[in-house]
């Protein structure tokens, strides 16, 4: 599974970069989040109910920041656990950009495998999800963002 993007959103570089560090926006932002935990300077766990074409579950995420340079780019390392829903690794690298003193570019690229039951509905459905959950988090962020 891969997948890339960009999306502009309307504040400064510093502030973005603040945002998507704090546990407590994320987790208003990601669709079905039920917990984002700091667990040391450079990692998190995430609790996430999702459903995944006919699979529904609660993942647990264990989440390790890694490159990190403020306020421009980090790559997160990302390992989820579903129990009998199956389980999911990848990476994400996000990259800030400055596009004006109150606007910054957030591009992404994303990828990821996954197994057990989540293998066995299909790459197509996996990636159709993971592009809705992606989709929302920036909808949701936009907004927070703009609170």
């Amino acid at each position: 599974m891969e997948q890339s993007g960009e999306y502009r959103i309307a504040g400064s570089r510093e502030r973005v970069w603040e945002a998507l560090n704090d546990p407590a926006v994320l987790e208003r932002c990601i669709d079905g989040c039920r917990s984002m935990t700091p667990v040391g300077d450079d990692r998190f766990e995430a609790v996430v109910a999702a459903r995944v074409g006919p699979v529904k579950a609660t993942f647990t995420a264990a989440i390790k920041l890694r490159d990190v340079d403020p306020p421009e780019r980090y790559r997160l390392e990302v390992q989820v656990k579903g129990g009998v829903a199956g389980f999911a690794k990848g990476t994400a690298a996000v990259e800030l950009a400055e596009v004006a003193a109150d606007e910054t570019l957030l591009t992404y690229q994303i990828a990821g495998g996954i197994g057990g039951k989540l293998a066995q509905i299909g790459s197509r459905l996996v990636d159709s999800a993971a592009r809705k959950m992606t989709a929302s988090f920036f909808e949701r962020f936009a907004v927070d963002f703009a609170a």
